[in-house]
């Protein structure tokens, strides 16, 4: 097992990682999922982004392509005018704010980076929707979340299989570390996107062998907010999955997750005292 990497670096700011960190989720599309995450006009955009840091969010994701299944495709445009307009916004309103960029787009990627601020690029399709992604992380030598999905999110819960599901996703995550580092890439950090083209079955096997990740060595980004393997399991809706969301966020910990991304920061904070309280008490014993 590699020596874990217990830092990242965005823009000159150094962040720990031995304490888990919060990115709370900003969507500037209609037909989010989850409809207390959509966001519209620049005042709610900044309030949320201001409520999520008072919070205790250590990193604000800001999106404005719905990736939930079946989703609606967008142009390249639409997307931009979302995404950078509320970024820009974020930045130039709460300029301490460390926002990372959820596109898989190269092109809008960039312009995040170097013309509205963002300090991270989240890619739910790990380089796969735009060969052009992992040019730019490189060139701009940013932080990089390097996530798994199976497909597209128009067809990724079409009949997802794989022979196992944990050591299917290492070997794809260990052929773009490999890639990625041979391009001088820093800072890589793996999500194994739950949800993403997995059956409910595929994300609690996910969920409960996370821990195997850390043979890579790097920090890992759980997403399980209020997604369906929460709320289908409990027979519920999304709207009513923030208690499902707090239970398996704390197993995320428990099992080596580094960054919860959340809806609900208020509450994610609250798990990881409680998390970091047993791990201190952990050692004392």
């Amino acid at each position: 097992m590699l020596k874990k990497s217990e830092y990242i670096n965005t823009g000159g700011k150094l962040i720990d990682l031995k304490i888990p960190r919060i990115m709370g989720i900003i969507n500037v599309t209609p037909d989010s999922f989850y409809t207390g995450s959509r966001y519209f006009d620049d005042k709610s955009i900044l309030e949320a982004a201001s409520r999520m840091l008072d919070e205790g969010a250590d990193f604000i994701d800001v999106g404005g392509y719905s990736s939930r299944p079946g989703a609606e495709d967008i142009t390249p445009e639409e997307e931009k005018s979302r995404v950078l307009r509320a970024i820009k916004l974020i930045t130039r309103e709460i300029p301490e704010a460390i926002v990372s960029v959820d596109t898989f787009r190269a092109e809008i990627a960039y312009e995040a980076v170097m013309e509205c601020g963002a300090k991270i690029i989240n890619d739910i399709s790990g380089g796969e929707a735009d060969k052009e992604m992992f040019n730019v992380v490189a060139e701009l030598n940013v932080p990089y979340i390097l996530m798994h999905m199976q497909g597209t999110p128009r067809t990724m819960q079409i009949n997802p299989a794989y022979n196992d599901v944990v050591a299917d996703i290492l070997m794809w995550f260990g052929e773009r570390i490999f890639k990625l580092r041979t391009m001088g890439v820093k800072d890589i950090i793996l999500d194994p996107g739950f949800g993403f083209g997995k059956t409910v079955e595929h994300n609690y096997e996910l969920l409960r062998r996370l821990g195997e990740f850390k043979i890579a060595g790097l920090p890992i980004m759980a997403g399980l907010s209020r997604k369906s393997m929460i709320w289908k399991t409990l027979d519920v809706k999304p709207e009513d999955a923030l208690n499902g969301t707090t239970a398996l966020n704390m197993a995320a910990l428990m099992n080596g997750a580094d960054i919860l991304r959340v809806h609900d920061v208020k509450e994610a904070v609250q798990v990881r005292t409680l998390y970091l309280k047993l791990r201190l008490i952990n050692k004392e014993g």
